[in-house]
């Protein structure tokens, strides 16, 4: 029986819990698409003083993979504190830099980190072109860099109207090649969880994506996020977001995955703090008519942060899979 082929795409934490879960699920064969726009903490650093693409949702992607997730997590997100020049570096950002210089290439960076952990998948970077997101707001405001993106702008009452991409040096940018064909080739593309703006659509907007994603034949699965996020997606339901990405792609997902389990109080009110709420799900009867809605008990908040639970969620997409 042939494997399934299973596309990611997205970036950060989200696609960490998305991959650590898809690892375990058997006859699937997982390519995982990267957003290349990370500009904050020892990525940005590296991104600036030498040059290279970032290195950071690479290597959370390649951990997700790894068989010895744990142990490498420990050992490769360890940071450097006595060296002036390595201080708040970690381990794993410094070798997949040092191997993709060695070999002259990034991607072939990634594939060398991923033999020394032994992942099962592919990792992609969306794009090996260096370019900085750009956020442009309903005011007419423009924001550049995905860190500064993510920085809540106090009162700001402006919404993120689109994003787009503004290249460093080559005058272009393009996807990277075995990115359109893996959503091409792909049974099942799954988009998300991560922040719609500077995870998801990030990876949208590079040229040559969008219109894999319009031609493929895949099932295309959107996991919403479980939080909204100030200054991106503030206000937003479950509805606001799927808009917002189908707005992107240029047409509608088949399939919706949304979790129905609520944080405890004393969490919500936490992440009020940060002027983060809880996504609902509405029951729109005309809306759902279109896509396939799942809706679970998808939550982790061990640790007193509100995620989706990897075992929850690949248990949910393997039932999907096999319906």
């Amino acid at each position: 029986m042939a494997k399934i082929k299973i596309t990611t795409i997205g970036g950060g934490s989200g696609q960490y819990a998305l991959l650590a879960g898809l690892r375990d699920l058997e006859e699937i064969d997982i390519t995982s698409i990267v957003s290349m726009v990370d500009s904050g903490g020892s990525t940005g650093r590296l991104r600036d003083e030498l040059g290279i693409l970032p290195p950071g949702d690479v290597l959370k992607c390649l951990l997700a993979l790894s068989p010895q997730r744990e142990i490498a997590r420990t050992l490769l997100l360890r940071r450097f504190k006595k060296d002036k020049r390595l201080k708040g570096h970690n381990a794993g950002n410094m070798l997949l830099t040092m191997l993709s210089r060695y070999t002259g290439s990034f991607p072939t960076g990634i594939q060398a980190l991923g033999e020394i952990l032994n992942v099962r998948g592919t990792i992609l970077p969306v794009t090996t072109d260096r370019a900085t997101l750009v956020a442009e707001l309903t005011d007419g405001t423009r924001i550049f860099g995905e860190s500064a993106i993510d920085v809540p702008r106090g009162g700001q009452p402006s919404k993120i109207k689109d994003v787009y991409l503004v290249p460093h040096h080559s005058g272009h940018i393009q996807a990277f090649s075995p990115v359109i064909d893996a959503i091409k080739e792909a049974n099942l593309i799954i988009i998300g969880p991560g922040d719609l703006f500077t995870s998801i659509l990030s990876n949208i907007v590079v040229p040559g994506v969008k219109k894999a994603i319009q031609e493929t034949h895949a099932t295309i699965l959107y996991v919403v996020n479980i939080m909204t996020k100030y200054g991106e997606t503030h206000n937003y339901g479950c509805i606001d977001f799927i808009q917002k990405l189908e707005e992107g792609i240029g047409r509608n997902v088949h399939s919706v995955i949304c979790n129905r389990a609520k944080p405890r109080d004393h969490l919500l009110a936490e992440y009020r703090k940060q002027k983060a709420e809880f996504v609902e799900c509405v029951d729109d009867h005309q809306f759902w008519k279109e896509r396939k809605l799942y809706l679970a008990d998808l939550l982790d908040t061990s640790g007193s942060i509100v995620r989706h639970d990897a075992k929850k969620l690949a248990c949910l997409i393997q039932k999907i899979i096999v319906s």
